[in-house]
């Protein structure tokens, strides 16, 4: 029986998982695996399904709420929320005015949560490490996929949603990359930011169908091949790194609703190349601090969060 500490300590992990989603690169699902309430979380999300929803339709909503995990996804969603109302306006202004020290952040956050993933798994063999390396193509496939412009049409927003929520509880999927990539991500964040109640709620509702129906497929995949799916995970986070690489090269740009011109396609480089290009100083030794910054706040998860008991 959780106490109310408990259930406060949940929702500290909640805000932890909504800082992570609001960022492109990084995943609420990595913060929820690492703080001990991954497998809790995608079982709980999987619980409201049919069966629990006759008991709701019957009005018996203690048995309804007990079924569900309600107190646990209610404490979390509290903090998920907090979070992403408190950082999103934040996050935009570091974003568009310290693009390499915050991205050499992120880095060094999936590379630490990349290692702690892989650390999960029991016995390494061939298959797990195909399985990593398949992980490490995909996500990297996605990532030189050129983003489209916003579609702010009320079905394409619901769309968004329901694919976007699928990769925040993936660990090494980003929620927030997948709507970089459907053009979406800054439309959606300053919804958020301006709380546009209209575009939030449409987008809030393909969530839910998203995440109900993606949580009975993560659930079985993680009963039947724990290890072979966490090594997927692992490689996901990997192919990723190549998106949060901190100094790019614009090679393509596209012009916004407003008439400001955009990056549509980017190119990693070094940063001494940065600095040939720009003329901008590449920040190197910040960036380094940050990375291991970041490595460090992953370790200290790691160390202080213990797996929430039922």
């Amino acid at each position: 029986m959780r106490s109310l500490k408990d259930y406060m300590i949940i929702s500290l992990k909640g805000m932890g998982m909504g800082a992570a989603d609001v960022v492109p690169g990084v995943s609420g699902g990595t913060i929820a695996f690492i703080t001990g309430i991954y497998e809790e979380l995608i079982n709980s999300i999987k619980s409201v399904n049919g069966k629990s929803l006759k008991l709701l339709a019957q009005f018996k909503l203690k048995e309804f709420w007990a079924a569900v995990n309600g107190t646990f996804l209610l404490s979390l969603v509290i903090g998920i929320g907090i979070s992403v109302l408190s950082l999103a306006k934040l996050l935009k202004h570091l974003l568009d005015n310290y693009p390499i020290l915050i991205w050499s952040f992120f880095f060094g956050l999936i590379v630490a949560s990349a290692i702690f993933v892989g650390k999960n798994i029991k016995k390494w063999n061939i298959g797990k490490v195909i399985s990593t390396i398949l992980g490490i193509i995909i996500a990297y496939f996605i990532t030189v996929i050129s983003p489209a412009e916003a579609n702010t049409t009320y079905w394409f927003i619901f769309f968004s949603g329901a694919i976007a929520i699928c990769a925040m509880i993936l660990p090494g999927i980003s929620g927030s990359f997948i709507l970089v990539l459907l053009g979406m991500y800054k439309f959606i964040l300053e919804a958020v930011s301006e709380v546009k109640l209209a575009i939030i709620a449409v987008f809030m509702g393909g969530a839910v169908v998203g995440i109900i129906t993606f949580s009975n497929i993560l659930s079985w995949l993680l009963k039947k091949f724990y290890d072979y799916t966490i090594a997927l995970l692992a490689g996901f986070m990997i192919g990723s790194l190549n998106k949060v690489w901190p100094w790019k090269k614009v090679v393509e740009t596209f012009t916004g609703r407003h008439g400001e011109v955009k990056p549509l396609v980017e190119k990693n480089i070094l940063p001494g190349a940065y600095e040939q290009i720009t003329g901008a100083d590449s920040m190197l030794l910040w960036a380094i601090m940050l990375a291991l910054a970041g490595m460090l706040v992953i370790f200290l998860f790691e160390r202080f969060s213990k797996p929430s008991e039922k």
